[in-house]
């Protein structure tokens, strides 16, 4: 777990992709529980807006996020 943590702390080191981040990721998580109350807009509101600050962060940082990165893998080995 360590380093895994040490990997995402070298990729996070911009005041504003943290800051971005920090909510960011509450709203992507906050899209799970409106989901399962079949709140399917305000689901899709929160996980894409969520998605979106942190992208933003990543771009202000300079890097790709890291699911970005796990595609490009994924289409490379084909």
């Amino acid at each position: 777990m360590a380093s895994i943590y040490a990997r995402w702390a070298v990729r996070h080191t911009n005041r504003r992709n943290l800051l971005l981040h920090l909510a960011g990721i509450p709203l992507t998580v906050a899209a799970i529980p409106a989901l399962l109350c079949r709140w399917w807009l305000s689901a899709a509101g929160l996980f894409v807006a969520g998605y979106a600050l942190q992208f933003l962060g990543h771009a202000i940082e300079g890097n790709k996020a890291g699911e970005q990165l796990l595609v490009e893998k994924l289409l490379r080995r084909r």
